[in-house]
């Protein structure tokens, strides 16, 4: 698939996605560098490529750097990404920091370690950016990581809450952001496939069926397969939130609200323009009934009533 039109079709569109999210959250400046962190999986190997040819034609200058978290798993194949690396001509760092044994150490035997060893590497991963000199650190989550964190949050969180594309660290010194927040797995898993690239599995804290989010992947899954385009309408909801229909007070003045200052879409009661229909009209009210009618219903007054 490598030469083929379907190939230069899927790169183009993994390309034009990035480069459109990196446009609409300004996530790349000129004089940036980025630390690109790579796990050795599909989604960051894609991120690594993307950015790599967004950045010979990019209107602005800036600095890769590819990093790797060896993070002392048992079993974890040390030589697979510095020689990708030294292939692609890429700078690189591999930083080693024993999380594994923290992780065994502090989580009991058969809880789900993610939430631990995702602290502990983010932690490492802000301290090599400052050791490095990077002011931004590039994710590879995608669409589908966006939406399941999103039912995650809602569902065992109780919150409206996401996967932003672009956030601050909470010192301030490092923006993070995801330039694959605009791309789907399915297209990053088809393009991986044809790159072939030496994909680390992540399966080297062992079989963790009953995490929550595999749970919500199986749930989006099942969607999408009876609702195409399901997913989709889910992600264009997070860039469309209406503040004054949810319950939010911190984002809307509900007390605040008075007669002639709300503005209420009322087009749901009183026609909608997607369906081309003309709004209903009052008629008449009566003791106990009020009629709205259609305009092409409007009965004419009788001379001398």
């Amino acid at each position: 698939m490598k030469a083929s039109n379907n190939f230069f079709r899927l790169e183009t569109r993994l390309q034009s996605q990035a480069g459109k999210a990196i446009h609409d959250f300004n996530m790349i400046e000129d004089g940036d560098r980025i630390l690109v962190c790579m796990s050795g999986g599909k989604d960051s190997y894609t991120m690594l490529s993307v950015l790599l040819a967004l950045q010979k034609r990019a209107p602005v200058k800036f600095g890769i750097i590819a990093m790797n978290l060896d993070q002392k798993h048992p079993g974890f194949p040390e030589d697979v990404l510095p020689r990708y690396f030294e292939s692609i001509g890429v700078e690189y760092r591999i930083v080693e920091a024993d999380t594994h044994s923290i992780v065994k150490e502090k989580v009991p035997e058969g809880k789900t370690t993610c939430s631990l060893c995702s602290r502990l590497r983010r932690g490492v991963i802000y301290r090599t950016a400052k050791e490095l000199g990077a002011n931004k650190i590039a994710l590879g989550h995608h669409r589908d990581d966006i939406v399941e964190t999103f039912f995650l949050n809602l569902f065992f969180g109780g919150k409206m809450k996401a996967m932003p594309p672009k956030l601050a660290t909470d010192d301030g010194a490092h923006v993070v952001i995801r330039p694959l927040a605009y791309c789907k797995e399915s297209d990053i898993a088809t393009y991986a496939r044809a790159m072939e690239y030496p994909i680390i599995p992540c399966d080297l804290c062992g079989s963790q069926e009953n995490l929550q989010r595999k749970k919500v992947k199986d749930m989006l899954h099942q969607w999408e397969r009876e609702t195409p385009g399901r997913v989709d309408n889910v992600f264009r909801a997070l860039a469309d939130v209406v503040p004054s229909h949810l319950m939010d007070t911190n984002l809307f003045d509900f007390r605040g609200l008075a007669t002639g200052l709300a503005k209420v879409d009322e087009a749901s009661l009183f026609g909608d323009s997607s369906y081309e229909q003309a709004a209903l009209v009052f008629s008449h009210s009566s003791e106990n009934r009020i009629e709205f009618i259609r305009p092409s219903e409007r009965r004419p007054l009788v001379s001398g009533a």
